[in-house]
């Protein structure tokens, strides 16, 4: 698998969650970033291939690379437990296809400082590339738990004194304003297409709903949601 760019490459060289085999670089670069990725590259005994552009362009799925590669193994997941804390800020992200989307949503939860998210078993890895660019590098930061059985981890996080809000407007639910974010919590996201499932839902503590300043009847697509909530949590924890 090769990840391309200079974001792509740092992130995959300092995240604790995957291995690099070994680093393509362009031998005319010699700029600062390229300085800091050879010698983490150095430290961690990477292999270093100095290359012409064109054998570069050849390796390359894309052409924005900017003259830099690298070959990883598999990303590790996380364990449940791994990712619940004293003040969990936990996501459940589940329906979402597109790798340049999943990525947008991983770089808004991971800025806002998100210990961890859940998603049901799939494989991303053809796709780690894109996810990675998308979201900044934030893909091979954070804590991803790569479930077998989502309602088997939402039971275990109800266990733990972690409560299920679901972003759904339906009858039951109220303003994102009017919840308390700042106890434990996994905020479950559901994709445009299909939502969150029935499997989600039926273990809701409480849905929450964003608040329109119009007439406007759609939803808003997942990213955006996604990042509206996680910064109405961090305003609270912030505001005690």
């Amino acid at each position: 698998m090769i990840f391309e760019g200079n974001i792509s490459v740092k992130s995959a060289l300092l995240s604790p969650h995957r291995e690099v085999v070994k680093l393509f670089v362009d031998k005319s670069k010699k700029d600062r970033d390229t300085k800091f990725i050879l010698r983490k590259a150095q430290e961690q005994n990477i292999e270093v291939v100095y290359c012409e552009r064109q054998e570069i362009d050849k390796l390359a799925q894309g052409s924005t690379h900017g003259g830099l590669l690298c070959e990883v193994g598999k990303r590790t997941y996380q364990d449940l437990d791994d990712i619940i804390k004293e003040h969990s800020f936990i996501a459940l992200v589940e329906g979402i296809e597109d790798p340049y989307n999943f990525g947008y949503i991983i770089r808004s939860l991971y800025a806002a400082g998100c210990d961890g998210i859940i998603t049901n078993e799939r494989n991303w890895s053809n796709a780690a590339n894109v996810v990675a660019k998308a979201s900044a590098g934030a893909s091979e930061y954070i804590a991803h738990v790569s479930s077998s059985s989502l309602e088997h981890d939402i039971k275990q996080l109800r266990t733990k004194g972690i409560a299920i809000v679901c972003a759904l407007r339906d009858d039951t639910a109220i303003e994102m304003y009017d919840y308390n974010f700042k106890k434990p919590v996994c905020i479950c996201i559901g994709g445009e297409k299909r939502g969150l499932s029935k499997i989600i839902t039926s273990h809701s503590d409480q849905n929450v709903f964003i608040p329109y300043n119009s007439e406007f009847k759609n939803a808003l697509n997942a990213v955006s949601a996604t990042t509206i909530l996680a910064y109405e949590l961090i305003r609270q924890r912030k505001h005690k």
